[in-house]
């Protein structure tokens, strides 16, 4: 019985497993997403959060501690230069997995695994976050009426301008 026993297997001997999430752990920090079976995404997102958060802490400790797991120097740096500063502020929650449906040959369900803070796609711009808002009242206090009506006068101005023709063209239907 597996009594609280919560990691995946993924039908590997332990020496297998943990060799094949280092190297996915690296590929990812590296390349930034990397496209795997569901079950090795999410497994993989239990192994790398807990090394991105250790390297917002950025001391020769907690660089030997996530070297010891994943053993390639370029994604340590890579790691504790690009990633960490990105995520510095993010409480957790550093990877995305997205499906992208079942494989071709085996029907095995298929992920894209990605760091948050590098898709553009989803990112929001800082400039918009630092735009100041403002709070509006329920009630009309005349400025909605106001900027309702005024693109309302726009629309009469630009068919006012158009009228002349239309009222003689109607001139010319009467006559």
């Amino acid at each position: 019985m597996r009594h609280n026993n919560k990691n995946n297997h993924l039908g590997r001997k332990a020496g297998h497993r943990s060799a094949l999430l280092s190297n996915m752990a690296a590929s990812l920090i590296e390349h930034k997403r990397i496209e795997t079976t569901l079950a090795k995404a999410r497994a993989l997102r239990r192994y790398v959060e807990p090394l991105i958060t250790k390297s917002k802490d950025d001391t020769t400790h907690s660089r030997r501690v996530v070297f010891s797991h994943l053993q390639n120097k370029e994604a340590v740096s890579e790691l504790f230069r690009e990633v960490a500063p990105k995520v510095a502020e993010r409480a957790g929650g550093y990877t995305r997995i997205i499906k992208l449906g079942n494989r071709l040959g085996d029907a095995a369900e298929m992920a894209l695994i990605e760091l948050v803070d590098f898709n553009e796609l989803y990112v929001k711009e800082k400039a918009g976050a630092d735009a100041k808002k403002t709070r509006r009242s329920r009630r009309s206090s005349g400025g909605a009426k106001k900027a309702a009506e005024k693109p309302a006068a726009e629309a009469k101005a630009e068919e006012g301008g158009d009228a002349p023709a239309a009222e003689g063209g109607e001139e010319a239907k009467a006559e």
